[in-house]
């Protein structure tokens, strides 16, 4: 499994690279604290993988990078993607290392 760390998610970011960001939480967890990507919950990311590119890099986010993990592999072994990143540690790692002030339960 590929993973990106918080640091680089803010480099491409800064850098204006074309990628996408899956937020696989569930909706309340999102509407609390986000990183502006797409809420799609890991329940329904083999039925919503119409959403996910199959061509630019992805990056899937949750709390801490477990449900992440897991909706990356259900897409890799499912669904044959290449192009995806485990955003390792999560949003609790961005508001460690990016945003003290952010809000996470």
């Amino acid at each position: 499994m590929k993973e990106i760390t918080v640091s680089e998610l803010k480099q491409w970011r800064e850098e204006g690279k074309d990628f996408q960001l899956i937020d696989v939480r569930e909706l309340f967890e999102y509407e609390m604290s986000n990183l502006n990507g797409e809420n799609i919950p890991l329940s329904g990311v083999l039925v919503e993988a119409d959403k996910i590119s199959k061509v630019k890099p992805v990056i899937m986010q949750c709390r801490s990078g477990a449900r992440s993990a897991a909706a990356l592999n259900q897409l890799e072994q499912t669904l044959g993607y290449t192009n995806l990143y485990n955003l390792k540690g999560g949003i609790l790692a961005w508001k460690a290392e990016m945003d003290p002030e952010m809000q996470v339960y």
